[in-house]
């Protein structure tokens, strides 16, 4: 089986600077394999939360912009039927 790039660069610096690289790496202080998966309260905000963050910002404080509308077009109904 051929070498991989990885492993011809490794054996050029070797035979060019006499260093051997492998020697200067370091153990790694966490798990790179360990992963936290969610837990059900996570995953059920997740799905409960999941279209509701498009509207946090802008003019509606509480993130509801549907609620919004439909106060302005009450408000609007209102004001054109008292200035007839």
């Amino acid at each position: 089986m051929g070498k991989s790039a990885a492993q011809k660069k490794r054996a050029h610096q070797m035979r060019n600077n006499g260093k051997d690289v492998t020697m200067f790496r370091n153990e790694v202080d966490f798990s790179t394999h360990l992963r936290k998966s969610k837990t059900k309260t996570e995953k059920l905000n997740q799905l409960h939360t999941k279209h509701k963050k498009h509207f946090t910002k802008g003019i509606v404080p509480n993130g509801n912009a549907f609620y919004y509308a439909y106060y302005s077009c009450i408000c609007l109904v209102t004001l054109l039927y008292f200035i007839k």
